[in-house]
């Protein structure tokens, strides 16, 4: 099941590759900095009316050495089966694109994650034909950040963390330390990540925890019950209905262009003038969710 929880977990990654700095070290490879990282399509539906998706593909080009694919997934569970469509994933990659696969497991507990690093083989008798060991991303490697600087210095690894451990024992001594470390950022800076993290912690016991610290700023992330949606559709609810779509819209229209710019995606004076001049509640979402992952601010309007 599809989870806010999920989506972060993996979706991060997208726009922020150096919370790829765990697997770098771990694997003695060029860290993020040295390496050019784009997103490719996760989509690995062969011809056949069967649809595999991948939560996240990266192509890694380092300064130096040969390049190679990232497929990460977020699992937050066991499932059964998941194995066979890992191991088809690295396969249909390696094939699709020519270049080594590097499988990488998002698990916020010890049980999931000892479960995910496998080895899924396929075996007959004695002889294993193909044999898929994900690396794992869990509580045990991904460091607690506990240290306020490196929230301002390092804030997707930061968030990064704050979802993985968000099942620990210490997850609101964590969120805590997140909250004062977020006071030095700027009002969109912070806005962007208090964002991230809510909807990131959406299926924990400890959501609730960060939205009592999220006081510093409120936060707009459409359809998601966010702090600040709530402030903000309460905060309307006095007026007339037509000032409230309206009210909606505006907040809908500036979340879209502040993750554009946080995400370095540049707009021109007449995609913003559209943005903010369109008053339809569902094509602002539909933009909001394409605004995430697009690579240029014309395929928000792709479809039209």
């Amino acid at each position: 099941m599809v989870t806010s929880t999920h989506e972060t977990s993996h979706r991060i990654f997208q726009d922020h590759p150096e919370v790829l700095t765990p697997v770098f070290e771990a694997l003695g490879l060029s860290p993020p900095a040295k390496a050019t990282i784009e997103a490719l399509t996760p989509d690995a539906t062969e011809i056949k009316p069967l649809e595999r998706r991948v939560d996240t593909v990266l192509k890694v080009e380092p300064s130096e050495g040969d390049g190679f694919l990232i497929a990460i997934e977020a699992q937050t569970a066991r499932a059964p089966g998941k194995g066979f469509s890992w191991s088809y994933y690295v396969a249909y990659l390696r094939a699709k694109y020519g270049m080594p696969v590097l499988l990488v497991a998002v698990c916020k507990n010890r049980p999931t994650a000892s479960w995910a690093a496998g080895p899924f083989e396929c075996r007959v008798g004695t002889w294993t034909t193909q044999s898929t060991r994900p690396f794992v991303l869990d509580p045990d490697n991904v460091p607690e950040i506990t240290d306020e600087s490196v929230v301002a210095r390092q804030p997707a690894l930061a968030t990064f963390s704050a979802i993985v451990h968000s099942e620990s024992a210490n997850a609101a001594t964590i969120l805590s330390m997140l909250a004062r470390g977020m006071r030095s950022f700027d009002k969109a800076t912070a806005k962007y990540w208090c964002e991230w993290l809510e909807v990131g912690l959406e299926d924990t016991p400890v959501r609730e925890t960060w939205r009592e610290l999220e006081k510093m700023v409120a936060t707009y992330f459409p359809g998601r019950g966010t702090l600040f949606e709530e402030t903000y559709l309460e905060g309307k609810a006095e007026g007339k209905a037509e000032g409230k779509a309206e009210g909606k819209a505006e907040g809908k229209a500036e979340s879209i262009l502040s993750v554009l710019d946080k995400r370095g995606i540049p707009a021109s004076q007449e995609t913003r003038d559209r943005i903010t001049s369109c008053t339809d509640l569902d094509t602002l979402t539909t933009w909001f969710d394409r605004s995430l992952t697009a690579g240029t601010a014309e395929e928000l309007f792709a479809e039209e």
